[in-house]
């Protein structure tokens, strides 16, 4: 099921700030009948937020097993090649080729933490070059002051965003993936 979200929008360029969440899956009847079950079921939500507005501007619902980063390619491809993204702020999970290359391609800047053993990447594309760079600022600024310097705690509003998804409610009531 496809399903528009509309948003007011921001002025300038998207801001873009990522981030999942997992949602534990009850089924209603089977809870009911048989009381609740010790094997749990989740679902991942992935969501990209507009960083002034703080409007969802992508969402993914995924089974409990998907990675992060392969989702940011897809939520990516739910903003219009008309709308242009200036940043891509997300946690280390996202530290992937598929990611940078993804943003790079976008003709975006990514501020995405580098993991703590990272070694540089070969430069044969542009979002290895722009991680390598990131691992470069990162180890000679020191992690702590590169995370201020590069906005990387702006990440926090879209944790704050999913808190907020997941307050709506606890658990979805369907384990019938069209009806979640």
């Amino acid at each position: 099921m496809d399903v528009t979200i509309p948003y007011r929008g921001s002025k300038g360029p998207l801001h873009l700030l990522v981030d999942s969440t997992g949602i534990k899956v009850e089924g209603e009847w089977h809870r009911r009948k048989h009381g609740a079950s010790k094997r749990r079921v989740w679902r991942k939500i992935h969501i990209g937020i507009d960083e002034e507005t703080l409007e969802i501007r992508a969402v993914e619902v995924t089974s409990g097993n998907a990675g992060d980063a392969p989702m940011l390619p897809e939520l990516l491809k739910q903003i219009g090649l008309d709308r242009q993204i200036a940043t891509v702020t997300a946690d280390g999970a996202y530290d992937t080729r598929a990611c940078h290359d993804a943003i790079a391609d976008r003709g975006a800047a990514e501020i995405i933490p580098p993991r703590r053993n990272a070694r540089p990447w070969k430069r044969d594309s542009a979002g290895a070059r722009a991680r390598n760079e990131i691992l470069r600022a990162s180890k000679h600024l020191g992690r702590a002051l590169w995370r201020n310097w590069s906005g990387s705690h702006r990440r926090s509003r879209v944790e704050t965003k999913t808190n907020c998804v997941k307050l709506l409610g606890q658990r979805l009531m369907s384990r019938d993936f069209d009806r979640l």
